[in-house]
């Protein structure tokens, strides 16, 4: 198994050996403090008790310990949603003027995020694909404070060379963010180099559709040189002079959490635990029912985009910097609207949805629905054909989700 070292650690992190042993669950927006100096405390930071349910909930604090322990970060905040967490990290950072340079795929949310949303508070964002190094380098100004990438581009599948990124972001003094959110155990962002880790926990890691979440992990502030000494960041000094290598944690809290309010509930942190228990066992059987399913369809003809196919133009890079898999996800372009709806359509094992990383195959159309508004240049840019179907791989028996797409295409 490519995921053994994690099955003890989740499950003992996740149960307890005294009292109940399932997580308990903590389902209040307020806790009462009991005297004035305690609730000062709580306030100043100096007693570490619940304050307030939007700037954390004890079930909430479990699930990121365990996450932040699975990172390697000092520390993590739980999130409502996948975007919550890219929100509140980015937004905690950026002001008006600032840039972000954004590589590879990329989520239509997390794209109409960067082109629309952040513009409109003077916030710009320049796209490169994942090859494009040089002209990356070379748009790095003073203005940037930010590089941005998913781990697998969603739905392009191009690979970024995550650790050559990271050195150049250590080289400009720049932060790197990583989306992690389809390769959490495959790819460690932050032993790679990254500075922050973004997950929507909605998908791979809770697996059932039964919890909107997400987290942001985040490395410790270094003693002596760290990026964030430097004036590029200097809105962070307050927080490393009073926080030292936690830095990152309390600015999120106070800048983004605190004021916009993307808080993660206990109940969804609870059923996020419930899934990460078996997140292990989930990623093995569907990373490896990934390569049997795309290397049988691809022979049958579908045309299919995954990059371990000899053919993908990262092929190399996946079999060096991505031999845990690459998550649930391929494309078949089907070469229109009509096929691809015909296709979804005539399929007995695919759950037409938006989401992603469930425990059953998921198939989406791209253009009809979450790039539909998209114009024809960023729709080529993201990779988005007029019959591009996203499939998501759940835990069904492969041979029989090979069956099923065999027929579904006759």
């Amino acid at each position: 198994m490519r995921f053994e070292e994690f099955s003890t650690q989740f499950v003992q992190q996740v149960g307890k050996k005294e009292g109940a042993i399932s997580p308990v669950l903590v389902n209040s927006a307020s806790f009462g403090y009991g005297d004035s100096e305690t609730g000062e405390g709580i306030f100043d930071g100096s007693v570490k008790k619940p304050l307030y349910s939007r700037m954390g909930n004890p079930t909430s604090g479990q699930l990121e310990s365990i996450l932040a322990a699975m990172d390697g970060g000092i520390g993590a905040i739980a999130t409502s949603s996948g975007m919550g967490a890219t929100a509140m990290a980015t937004l905690s950072l950026l002001k008006a003027g600032d840039e972000i340079i954004s590589i590879g795929g990329l989520f239509g949310g997390t794209y109409s995020y960067f082109s629309e949303t952040l513009t409109r508070f003077g916030i710009t964002t320049r796209f490169f694909d994942v090859d494009e190094v040089g002209a990356i380098e070379e748009a790095i100004t003073d203005k940037t404070k930010l590089l941005f990438l998913e781990s697998v581009g969603n739905p392009n599948m191009h690979l970024p060379d995550i650790k050559r990124i990271a050195d150049m972001a250590v080289a400009h003094g720049v932060v790197l963010m990583v989306d992690n959110t389809i390769t959490p155990l495959s790819i460690k962002p932050l032993e790679l180099g990254a500075d922050i880790v973004v997950y929507s926990t909605t998908k791979i890691i809770t697996g059932n559709a039964s919890a909107l979440g997400g987290a942001v992990v985040f490395r410790p502030i270094k003693e002596g040189e760290d990026k964030f000494k430097t004036q590029r960041y200097s809105e962070l000094h307050p927080f490393i002079k009073k926080m030292g290598a936690m830095a990152l944690i309390g600015n999120a809290k106070k800048r983004a959490l605190r004021d916009f309010g993307m808080s993660a509930n206990g109940f969804g942190s609870y059923l996020t635990m419930l899934g990460l228990e078996t997140l292990p066992l989930r990623m093995d059987r569907i990373v490896s029912s990934v390569e049997k399913i795309v290397l049988a369809l691809d022979a049958a003809g579908f045309c299919i985009n995954h990059p371990s196919l000899v053919e993908h133009p990262h092929h190399e890079r996946y079999k060096e910097q991505f031999s845990q898999g690459c998550g649930t996800l391929f494309t078949i372009d089907m070469g229109s609207k009509e096929a691809a709806f015909a296709f979804l359509n005539c399929s007995k094992l695919i759950t037409i949805t938006a989401n992603i990383g469930d425990s059953r195959t998921l198939g989406l159309h791209m253009g009809s629905t979450i790039y539909r508004d998209f114009d024809a240049p960023t729709r080529e840019f993201l990779g988005i054909t007029e019959g591009l179907v996203r499939i998501s791989v759940g835990l069904e028996n492969p041979e029989d989700i090979i069956s099923d797409f065999m027929r579904a295409r006759s």
